[in-house]
């Protein structure tokens, strides 16, 4: 039950992604971008995520994702293969 609804409330957030608001791509996010979304917001426990935008990388794509009220930077690679790994904060943590 607490897979479902983690994945309903990631869907619910998902399709918010094409809005345009605060720098957020303004497009549904493609496979490998929403798999991305899922796993930062598993590893995060919080289901307010928003595709910041993403680039192409020799393995895939180099996913860029905001986190939270104040879209606290993640990025996570979505390999051609439809893995997903290198889930991390972007914080500059020396400016905290």
């Amino acid at each position: 039950m607490t897979r479902f609804l983690l994945g309903m409330v990631v869907l619910g957030t998902l399709a918010g992604c094409a809005e345009t608001t605060d720098g957020v791509v303004a497009r549904a996010p493609n496979a490998g971008e929403q798999a991305c979304l899922l796993g930062v917001t598993r590893q995060t426990n919080n289901p307010d995520v928003v595709l910041l935008g993403s680039s192409r990388i020799d393995a895939g794509r180099l996913v860029r994702i905001g986190v939270g009220p104040d879209r606290a930077p993640w990025q996570c690679v979505a390999y051609d293969d439809g893995r997903t790994g290198d889930i991390a904060s972007i914080t500059d943590e020396g400016v905290l």
